[in-house]
């Protein structure tokens, strides 16, 4: 993908496209989050960055799904630190735009540092492709709750 330009925020959105293109099914999700547990006993997660309904960052969801091999549908997947590394990694090129901010990619990095140096905590990632979806999951649950007036009804 070296002939698409990272350094532009149309240039992002014609990469997104194009990898989006290559996922059989793919539906951009309303909403999405890499979450990490705990570092004590908690069930609790930390999102550091939730991308809520009507959000603008559909590169990094492209990205994240390719590195899962994920439709976007609704779903709560565990994730390796190696498939964060790789999203990391895949994502990186964005920064060349400086117009836009990168939260994914600061966030998935804090993420990945955490979860590297604890291997106790895992990673997690949320896709909801439809508000009206079912909570798939604590997570899920646990991410939507951070919409402001989409809390889930549980």
């Amino acid at each position: 993908m070296s002939e698409l330009d990272w350094s532009t925020p149309d240039g992002l959105a014609a990469i997104k496209d194009h990898l989006a293109a290559k996922i059989e099914g793919w539906r951009p999700p309303v909403a999405y989050a890499v979450g990490l547990s705990s570092a004590s006993s908690s069930a609790e997660l930390d999102f550091g960055h939730v991308n809520t309904p009507g959000g603008r960052h559909g590169l990094p969801a492209v990205i994240l799904a390719t590195v899962l091999g994920h439709d976007g549908s609704t779903a709560t997947i565990e994730l390796t630190t190696s498939q964060l590394a790789a999203a990391v990694e895949s994502l990186a090129p964005a920064q060349a735009c400086t117009e836009l901010d990168h939260p994914n990619l600061a966030a998935w990095r804090v993420a990945l540092a955490e979860a590297q140096s604890n291997p106790a905590r895992t990673l997690i990632a949320v896709f909801v492709a439809d508000l009206d979806d079912p909570v798939a999951s604590e997570a899920d649950g646990a991410m939507r709750a951070t919409f402001e007036g989409h809390a889930p009804q549980l």
